[in-house]
């Protein structure tokens, strides 16, 4: 019986499994955590920066701001927190309107591109890429249609309320509902057009934008949360149906800068 020679020249199974180990190692564990830790800093960089905002537009309408003066005050009656009574009149509210909504989204994209900077470095061309979008795209171009047809409409209000049909016999609650509701379409119209318009015009801005400076070919698409800083216009359009103190548009006011925080994250987080 003969032992063969055992050959040491040849790679074992063991070695080459070490091998391939060493020149291929795994980071996605690596990577995944990475990307929550830029998501949470794009967060909470975004709130900062539209928290930031505002707290001077608050300063700037008359209300306390300074810890000094809140904690004398019950925090429903903070600014931020202040909602309408329904039939008290020439109530101190909180105004947020089209110069605001733009401090407001100014600040949460600045900070989202500070917090991007801060922890994800090599992707800043898509984060500032991202900023214009969200900016011009998403807030600006929307906003000044909406603002426009709010003017617009506010000229001619009451010859277009007078040109509605109404129902002559309105002697029950159906009835009279019904041509209080027939009154304000005009107003949810205009709103609705003006806001699909200014964002579909946004983002062809947006779009010729990334063409011609950043040598973007790729069509962006508009997603899901590029709707989120409107929700401004629809306080927007139950101010322009006559209700701009009610507890319900007051409370979809106090709703407007966390929605507007939105395209700041998106900012932040951003990459190529």
């Amino acid at each position: 019986m003969s032992v063969s020679a055992i050959d040491f020249n040849r790679p074992q199974r063991f070695s080459q499994f070490h091998q391939q180990l060493a020149v291929q190692p795994d980071f996605a564990g690596n990577d995944k955590r990475n990307e929550k830790a830029v998501k949470a800093v794009a967060a909470a960089s975004s709130l900062a920066g539209m928290a930031t905002v505002l707290t001077l537009i608050a300063k700037k309408q008359g209300f306390p701001v300074k810890p000094k003066e809140l904690k004398n005050i019950p925090i429903k009656d903070w600014a931020f927190f202040k909602i309408a009574e329904k039939g008290v009149p020439n109530q101190k509210l909180l105004q947020i309107e089209e110069k605001e909504i733009l401090g407001l989204a100014a600040g949460s994209i600045a900070g989202g591109l500070a917090g991007g900077a801060l922890v994800d470095r090599k992707n800043m061309k898509a984060k500032f890429r991202e900023s214009i979008t969200q900016m011009f795209g998403n807030v600006v171009v929307p906003v000044a249609f909406v603002g426009a047809t709010s003017r617009l409409y506010n000229k001619y209000e009451q010859n277009i309320k007078n040109a509605m049909p109404q129902i002559k016999d309105a002697s029950t609650k159906f009835t009279k509902g019904l041509n209080k509701f027939i009154k304000v379409l005009p107003a949810a119209g205009m709103t609705a057009a003006a806001l699909t318009a200014g964002i579909f015009t946004g983002s062809k801005v947006t779009n010729f934008i990334n063409e011609k400076f950043f040598d973007q070919k790729t069509e962006r698409k508009i997603k899901t949360t590029d709707f989120a800083p409107h929700v401004d216009d629809l306080c927007l359009a139950i101010t322009l149906m006559g209700s701009k103190d009610s507890p319900v548009a007051s409370t979809i006011t106090r709703t407007v800068p966390l929605f507007l925080s939105v395209p700041g994250y998106q900012v932040g987080k951003a990459k190529d």
